[in-house]
Formats: structure tokens, C-alpha cells, sequence
């Protein structure tokens, strides 16, 4: 269990932070290939899992990487950020270009009207993007089957290595989970609607 936090946390925190930088980078400067960078980033989303992990594998053992924490947190890094990038994007689209022009106007840098104007408009989209991140790592089994270690087993690969012999701890672990998740689904919903 303390595995599937520790990369859980680590990959929601990679992920936000270049989901958060990603979509910000692509809202504020338009590039000739954005729309190309946009579908490009997209792709983890729409590719089968299994497809994601064997690709990773087979990355990870090109570039003689061993399986473990890193490998797990890398794929799962990958498989994220996706989410938390359009979540992010959703809530630019929305976003007055005035609001930075004012603070600057006002004398801000551009890294200070970023930082006070920027991220606490972005927050509620950050938090739920991050949410989103977590649940899904937390959740994911067939990505980290492929680059998972015997020392970075998650919950779902030991809940999988357990079907032969049922433990009532591992379905009551299960069943918490299952409402750890339900609770930050209905926060992250809480967020959107707020903001």
C-alpha cells in the first residue's frame, strides 16, 4: 500500500507540474504546430493501456533501464498528465486576458502577475487535475504490470497476484480505496462547480 501512495504521489506531482506547464505554455504562446502538440499530448488517452505499456517496456529495455520505482513512476507520469494538461486547458479558455494585463499595468512582472493572478485563477483546475492524477495512478494496473518491479509493487498488482488465494484484508483495503476514491471524485466535482 505504502508503494502505490509513494508513486501515486510522485507521478500526481510530476504530472501537475508539467500538465500545469504544458497547457500554460501552449495557451500563451501560440506555435505553428500547437493544434499537431495538442493531439500529440492526447495520445495516452486514447491508446490502449496495454498498448502504453508494452511501448514502455520495451523503451525502458532499449535504453537498459531496470524495472522499478522509476520505470512505475515514469509510465505513470506519462499516463496522467494528459488529464491534468486538458483539465488545465479547460479552465484557460475561459481566462481573461486583461486580468494579467492589468496586473502588469500595476507593475507586476510577468512571473508575479503569473504568480498572483495566474496560478489563483488555476487552482481549482490544478487541484482537480491533480485529483484526477492520483485517482488514476492509484488505480492503474495494466501500465505498471509492464514496468513494475517485485520492489514497487502497487496494491493493484498485489490485489492481482491475490486472486488465487482470497485475503479479506486485501478486499477490505479494497473496499476503503474504492471509497478514498469515490470521496475525491465528489471533490474534484465540488472544485469544477466552485470555480
Amino acid at each position: 500500500m505504502f508503494n502505490s501512495l509513494f508513486i501515486a504521489a510522485v507521478a500526481t506531482a510530476g504530472a501537475t507540474v508539467l500538465g500545469t506547464a504544458a497547457a500554460w505554455l501552449l495557451h500563451r504562446f501560440k506555435y505553428p504546430l500547437s493544434r499537431l502538440l495538442n493531439t500529440l499530448v492526447a495520445v495516452p488517452m486514447i491508446v490502449p493501456e496495454i498498448i502504453m505499456g508494452i511501448s514502455l517496456l520495451i523503451l525502458f529495455a532499449t535504453v537498459d533501464w531496470p524495472t522499478g520505482y522509476l520505470t512505475v513512476i515514469v509510465a505513470h507520469i506519462t499516463f496522467c498528465f494528459p488529464y491534468v494538461m486538458i483539465t488545465i486547458q479547460a479552465r484557460l479558455a475561459g481566462l481573461d486576458p486583461s486580468l494579467e494585463e492589468a496586473a502588469m499595468d500595476l507593475g507586476a512582472t510577468p512571473a508575479v502577475a503569473f504568480r498572483k493572478v495566474i496560478v489563483p485563477y488555476l487552482f481549482p483546475a490544478i487541484v482537480s487535475g491533480a485529483l484526477m492524477a492520483f485517482t488514476l495512478s492509484m488505480d492503474d494496473f495494466v501500465v505498471t504490470y509492464f514496468t513494475y518491479s517485485a520492489r514497487a509493487e502497487t496494491f493493484p498488482i498485489r490485489v492481482y497476484g491475490s486472486i488465487k488465494y482470497p485475503n479479506p484484508l486485501i478486499s477490505t483495503v479494497s473496499t476503503v480505496l474504492v471509497g478514498l476514491t469515490a470521496v475525491l471524485v465528489v471533490v474534484s466535482e465540488l472544485l469544477k462547480r466552485r470555480s
